[in-house]
């Protein structure tokens, strides 16, 4: 098993274990190589949610650039909502993770088809 399906795996399993969902195994797949080499290092690969700079990255680079969605409070609300399901506390974040969470509150597995 290569390094990268290795930590699809532990993504898969922290979408079980804390976020109690049963993840689309091949839009995992997808977010994770879309993610590209941050998944590697350690501090890229998660997301702080108590960081104010780090959750507008995700906003404008993922939500906006990637999936193509206009700017309003309706993504704070949405990445929000995507923390509170991972949970507040948790502080290992999976990149990945989030952003597969925010593709599918979207409705955007499209953008990886």
């Amino acid at each position: 098993m290569s390094k990268r399906d290795d930590l699809i795996e532990k993504y898969a399993d922290d979408l079980k274990k804390k976020c109690g969902q049963d993840p689309d195994m091949e839009l995992l797949r997808k977010v994770t190589i879309g993610c590209g080499p941050a998944i590697y290092n350690a501090d890229s690969s998660t997301v702080s949610s108590s960081d104010s700079s780090e959750v507008e990255r995700v906003k404008t680079n993922f939500l906006v650039k990637k999936l193509g969605l206009a700017d309003g409070p309706e993504l704070d609300a949405a990445i929000d909502a995507v923390f509170e399901t991972y949970g507040k506390s948790n502080r290992n974040k999976y990149r990945a993770v989030v952003y597969y969470l925010l593709t599918k509150y979207f409705g955007k597995e499209a953008v990886y088809g």
